[in-house]
């Protein structure tokens, strides 16, 4: 990976973390487990969700770089970059995530959860410092818009957060959102 890439994927993960963290500080328990409606998330499932998804696509990322390279997709996959940085601002698409890294309440309390999502965090963040593997050249689909590079992939961890970081303001906006226990 190149070091300007290397940056910008570091400092999204670095902001997108500061921001969830932000939002779900100081919650009460109410907060935390809040439905705007029974098919929608609440706060706790949205953090459960990152930290699932982020695990899923980091062991993506390793199987893929090792298998073969393949270059001859890079002209079609790069066209790609301006969705790959949009998708956390694309709320009016709805994405369905797989059944594999929806929340089945794993954490049992919001600081576990909390404490969870800043252990993966930290792990992606160190993949990203570390890795010296051309990302560029390695390929796996996204469900809606097919196949991304491994470096596009890393974006997409930070965007899929400050996407749920949108969805969490959402449910904190609700009018039936609880109110702070001050």
């Amino acid at each position: 990976m190149e070091e300007r890439e290397r940056r910008v994927v570091l400092e999204q993960l670095s902001s997108s973390e500061v921001r969830l963290l932000k939002l779900v500080s100081g919650l009460t328990e109410a907060q935390w487990s809040f439905r705007e409606s029974p098919e929608r998330w609440s706060i706790a499932d949205n953090i459960e969700h990152l930290i699932v998804f982020e695990g899923f696509i980091r062991s993506a990322i390793a199987k893929t770089l090792e298998a073969v390279a393949e270059p001859e997709k890079k002209a079609e996959v790069g066209a790609k970059q301006p969705l790959v940085l949009g998708l956390a601002n694309d709320r009016k698409n709805k994405l369905i995530a797989r059944e594999v890294v929806r929340p089945v309440g794993r954490w049992a309390d919001r600081d576990e959860l909390v404490s969870e999502f800043r252990k993966t965090r930290a792990v992606s963040v160190a993949f990203a410092v570390e890795t010296e593997a051309n990302l560029r050249d390695h390929f796996f689909p996204h469900i809606s818009f097919g196949d991304l590079d491994c470096y596009q992939w890393l974006v997409v961890l930070s965007q899929h957060s400050l996407r749920h970081a949108f969805q969490i303001e959402e449910i904190k906006a609700d009018a039936a959102f609880p109110a702070s226990a001050d």
